[in-house]
């Protein structure tokens, strides 16, 4: 088993209990926690900025969900992650197989999971491993 990093989306759904994925999430966290999850300063940063939207269904203040996020990492099974791999790495991004701008992101945070021996979590049925030099379907779940 790996350490799951958890997409933003999955962070969002895990947290906010409105959200139509969270109880899926959570019952999918409770059966992999064992390993324990990560964050990454991508990640934390992209839950607070969607969180704290006046759009968002059930917005909060950046204030609040910086703190929601620091409770659930303080909740144990938490690894940070520093974002210590470049996009930029042609060892590291199969930059053919980056077909648009929403996949750069998916690709890079794979890209860090698989750098950490870990698994990316995402909701994201679209992502491919062959985009990242080295990952194995193993460190990528799609939920």
């Amino acid at each position: 088993m790996r350490r799951a990093l958890l997409d933003v989306n999955v962070l969002l759904a895990l947290l906010d209990s409105d959200h139509v994925d969270h109880h899926r999430t959570v019952d999918w966290l409770d059966e992999e926690i064992t390993a324990g999850w990560a964050s990454c300063p991508i990640t934390e940063n992209g839950f607070v900025r969607i969180l704290s939207q006046p759009r968002y269904p059930s917005p909060v203040s950046p204030r609040e969900a910086i703190e929601l996020l620091g409770e659930a990492r303080d909740g144990g099974h938490h690894a940070f992650w520093p974002c210590d791999v470049s996009v930029l790495d042609p060892q590291i991004v199969d930059r053919s197989r980056l077909h648009g701008p929403r996949q750069v992101t998916d690709a890079y945070l794979l890209a860090l999971a698989a750098a950490h021996d870990g698994r990316f979590v995402t909701f994201d049925r679209s992502l491919s491993v062959a985009s990242v030099h080295g990952a194995q379907e193993e460190h990528l779940t799609v939920l």
